[in-house]
């Protein structure tokens, strides 16, 4: 027993390394498709509508293995037409990083758009009026603001993405779920009560994670909401 929880406490760092690598996607598109959203340019604008319509609008798991096993093959099929004819396979643990950001990226362009749309755009204009380029203008005045009214949000998409990573184990990735499947299996025949035990010490895991993203978070939140006041309900 003692062998399947420690395997089980290996996947747990495997499935934070997934988390962590799908959020830094998310937040690249997620900042990438708020840009396209709020831009001027209709063809951005529409790239970016069809992008968080369709992606938050189909579930998790058929785009898990629509990108995967569909991207694999439309991969091959683009090589095949080049020459090359060896058949190439996607690293499981990117496919799950990439596919699992893709998905994520598409509700954080929401919650940035958002965050954006909240900042009076007076005291952007109040920056270029002092002779602040674009960039610094976004980076010391959006910014810091962004942060602040996109973190509630951010949270929740942060929270569900944890959870989400539980669907790598259908690519074949050792993550803490897949071993925990395993170890249940195996030790089945020692006692009835394995699968259990083993699936509420995986549920464990993922709980610790989040109760300290949430502590984390929460001090972020404390940070940028400095000199902030907020209204009373």
């Amino acid at each position: 027993m003692e062998e399947y929880v420690l395997n089980i406490l290996k996947g747990s760092v495997l499935t934070l390394e997934v988390a962590l690598g799908s959020l830094l996607v998310a937040v690249v598109l997620g900042l990438l498709g708020a840009t396209a959203k709020l831009s001027q340019n209709k063809l951005l604008n529409w790239l970016a509508g069809i992008y968080s319509t369709v992606i938050r609008g189909i579930p998790d798991l058929v785009l898990m293995l629509l990108i995967f096993y569909g991207g694999q093959i439309l991969l091959n099929l683009l090589l095949e037409s080049v020459g090359y004819t060896e058949y190439v396979e996607i690293n499981p643990f990117v496919a799950g990083v990439l596919t699992i950001g893709f998905i994520y990226g598409a509700y954080m362009t929401e919650t940035f758009r958002g965050a954006i749309m909240a900042i009076p755009k007076g005291q952007m204009e109040a920056g270029l009026a002092f002779g602040m380029s674009n960039t610094r203008v976004f980076f010391r005045i959006t910014v810091p603001q962004m942060i602040r009214l996109a973190l509630p949000s951010f949270t929740n998409n942060w929270l569900v993405l944890i959870k989400a990573t539980a669907l790598v184990s259908i690519l074949g990735l050792p993550d803490m779920t897949m071993l925990a499947k395993q170890a249940a299996s195996a030790a089945r025949g020692i006692t009835p009560m394995a699968p259990m035990l083993f699936f509420l010490f995986t549920g464990a895991i993922y709980l610790a994670f989040t109760t300290i993203s949430l502590v984390v978070l929460k001090q972020l939140d404390k940070k940028y909401s400095m000199g902030v006041r907020r209204g009373e309900f």
